[in-house]
């Protein structure tokens, strides 16, 4: 599911700060926040001590970055999505990935794969920057409710604090930035039309059209995805993790993390994956000016997906969601580790 409201908590010793690399954003940040939290404990000090504004810095730059790259995936994933909305279904032409692709490029041109980017890295700094103080003010909440204080390790009640603490600061963000995330959909599902022809003609036009509601539309089914999605994400991921080296202990940390890293990505896309789907299509409820079509709530919108395209439907779009997973786990990771590494040259505030 790739949502930005997936959260993604980077450990750095005793530091932590919070990415989202959809999120989604994103499932993929489990595989990479494990592996920066065992391969930051092997650094030396002076590498892994960073202030607050590098580690937003860091975090933020290397989700743009990873979402830079893989945004022609992403793109591909929108498309597939929307498909049926103002389409009669049995007429829908069962088109691959790469006929799509062949398509964008012939009818739109190479460059429209990064429709929708700009938002998107607009989204990543204030996405990273809310994450991490909400988190911070829950871990400082929750910390002593839950028996977790003066530093001291205690493994499930840490757990816990990590896991609510995440959750809890991923609907932080999501529903601060979604306006942001709503902009990126509907300009990314434009084709040949242009109807919102920049990001501040997107939000004046869907205010004056839609009213100011209109910016959150669909905010439910992404609030109601970042709990299960950071659970997947960690219960697989550390359980595979397990698993591998109770067989072979001698492997590399980094292979490790990267293997188990998209495995937790693929199980978590493909468990919450309707839930982005429906997200997806409530953004582009009304947009250019269309008539409503679901008009029955979250649920309801479940309901007339099913009915209409069955099961399969809910999964349109799944295909390049799974091939951007191990990509976006390497590209965050390796580009968060060289910020890291020249960041932390630089005092610390």
């Amino acid at each position: 599911m790739n949502m930005e409201a997936r959260v993604g908590v980077v450990l750095e010793g005793g530091q932590r700060a919070l990415n989202s690399a959809s999120t989604h954003g994103s499932i993929v940040d489990a595989g990479a926040r494990k592996f920066l939290q065992q391969h930051n404990n092997k650094q030396s000090p002076q590498h892994s001590q960073l202030g607050t504004v590098q580690q937003l810095l860091a975090g933020g730059v290397a989700g743009a970055f990873s979402k830079t790259c893989t945004a022609p995936l992403a793109r591909l994933t929108i498309l597939f999505q929307v498909q049926g909305m103002h389409s009669d279904v049995t007429a829908l032409s069962k088109a691959s990935i790469w006929q799509e692709a062949s398509r964008v490029i012939n009818e739109e041109g190479f460059r429209a794969f990064w429709k929708g980017n700009l938002v998107t890295i607009a989204h990543r700094l204030p996405y990273s920057s809310v994450s991490f103080y909400a988190y911070e003010r829950y871990k400082s909440f929750l910390q002593p409710v839950l028996g977790v204080e003066n530093h001291r390790v205690n493994g499930t009640a840490d757990l816990a604090v990590h896991f609510i603490g995440g959750g809890m600061a991923g609907i932080t963000a999501a529903s601060a930035t979604y306006p942001l995330d709503l902009v990126r959909t509907r300009i990314a599902a434009q084709r040949n039309t242009m109807y919102y022809r920049g990001i501040w003609h997107a939000f004046h036009t869907i205010c004056r059209e839609e009213g100011f509601l209109g910016l959150y539309k669909g905010l439910g089914a992404t609030l109601l995805g970042v709990g299960p999605s950071i659970a997947i994400s960690f219960s697989v991921y550390e359980s595979l993790r397990s698993f591998w080296h109770s067989k072979r202990p001698n492997d590399s940390t980094i292979m490790v993390s990267l293997a188990c890293g998209s495995l937790s990505g693929i199980a978590s896309s493909t468990a919450t994956f309707p839930l982005d789907l429906v997200r997806r299509r409530m953004q582009l409820e009304g947009a250019g000016g269309r008539a409503c079509i679901y008009t029955s709530g979250l649920f309801g919108t479940f309901a007339h997906i099913i009915h209409t395209e069955g099961f399969r439907g809910m999964y349109r779009g799944i295909l390049p969601e799974y091939y951007k997973v191990v990509p976006s786990v390497g590209i965050v990771f390796m580009t968060y580790e060289t910020l890291k590494m020249l960041l932390s040259r630089i005092p610390a505030s």
